[in-house]
């Protein structure tokens, strides 16, 4: 039987925000499946603010994405139909053939996962690629017992996860985020031992009423002004992960930097980028401390979930406009 697939493709390059007129929804029907292929059903993709540089005509760690081609990103898919050994329908995997309902896809492109997890959208969260950057990052700088460790961005997929290893790893947790309901899931489900709405305080007093004695560690989300007030608040030979910079992902023209540049010498401090897959050799590392932590109920999974993949470019853009808590995923299937 043919198979029909809804697909979202790049139609034209964001200026700014991007908006509807920059995406398509196509339908197309999928072609036989050949030997050494697999045909998967998509349940959840992944949206995250990453998505939005590759959809610049610009060179970055990852390449473009192409205009008129379906866009990419995480997914948790079912197998339905395969032609490859190690694959067999009912079969839970994960792949990058995010953005459209089905997909074929050989075995290089899947990696097969537990369906005895739940939910299996935990696979692009806690237990996926923004749950190992957060472990990354804290494992890059050698967070430990006793840091005082500021999170922005907090409460996203990548924020509420760093925090909540933190706090596993006996450190004093601060995070910032972008209202009061944000602020209550920090500080009553993710144990974070301070949290301040930047939009009725800013960060430069938040970080002085919170940590008054200074921050070992920041794990910035968000860039622009809130990275130039961390760097007034660290401390001497404070560590600093560069995972992202949101605050300035849809500006049509670079940002003026932090203008306290001076403080890296003053302070000695240490700045890294983080990029995830520069890790990937570590991915069994990671599966088997926060696989661990999830399975004993020691952390948390949060999510906002948009159903549907007709709505799925309003999830992409929900992520600038703070309406998720956790990881947005959008369910394409039940």
């Amino acid at each position: 039987m043919p198979v029909n697939s809804r697909e979202i493709r790049l139609a034209s390059r964001p200026k700014g925000m991007p908006t509807a007129d920059n995406f398509t929804m196509t339908t197309t029907e999928l072609p036989s499946l050949q030997a050494e292929q697999v045909l998967v059903r998509n349940l959840f993709m992944s949206v995250d603010p990453y998505m939005r540089g590759r959809m610049n005509d610009a060179r970055s760690y990852v390449p473009p994405f192409a205009l008129g081609e379906p866009l990419q990103g995480g997914v948790v898919s079912e197998v339905v139909e395969s032609r490859a050994e190690g694959f067999k329908p009912g079969d839970v995997v994960l792949s990058m053939f995010g953005w459209r309902e089905y997909a074929i896809a050989t075995p290089r492109d899947l990696r097969i996962v537990s369906r005895e997890i739940e939910p299996l959208s935990v696979y692009l969260g806690t237990l996926g690629m923004t749950g190992m950057t957060a472990w990354a990052g804290l494992t890059m700088v050698d967070a430990k017992a006793g840091d005082v460790v500021y999170i922005s961005g907090a409460a996203g997929a990548v924020g509420n996860v760093a925090g909540q290893l933190a706090k596993l790893r006996g450190c004093r947790v601060i995070g910032s985020a972008s209202s009061d309901a944000k602020i209550k899931f920090l500080l009553d489900e993710c144990g974070f031992d301070v949290a301040f709405n930047y939009r009725t305080q800013s960060v430069a007093e938040g970080l002085k009423a919170s940590a008054p004695d200074g921050i070992d560690v920041y794990f910035d989300n968000v860039g622009g002004e809130t990275l130039e007030a961390a760097l007034t608040a660290m401390r001497v030979h404070g560590r600093i992960i560069a995972c992202g910079s949101i605050s300035g992902y849809n500006n049509e023209a670079p940002a003026p930097g932090p203008r306290n540049m001076m403080y890296f010498i003053s302070k000695r401090l240490t700045m890294k980028g983080l990029i995830v897959s520069d890790w990937m050799d570590r991915q069994g590392e990671f599966v088997k401390e926060v696989g661990g932590y999830y399975k004993a109920g020691k952390i948390r999974d949060k999510e906002t979930v948009v159903q549907g993949i007709e709505n799925a470019v309003g999830a992409f853009r929900g992520l600038f406009e703070g309406d998720n808590i956790g990881k947005m995923v959008v369910q394409l299937a039940k």
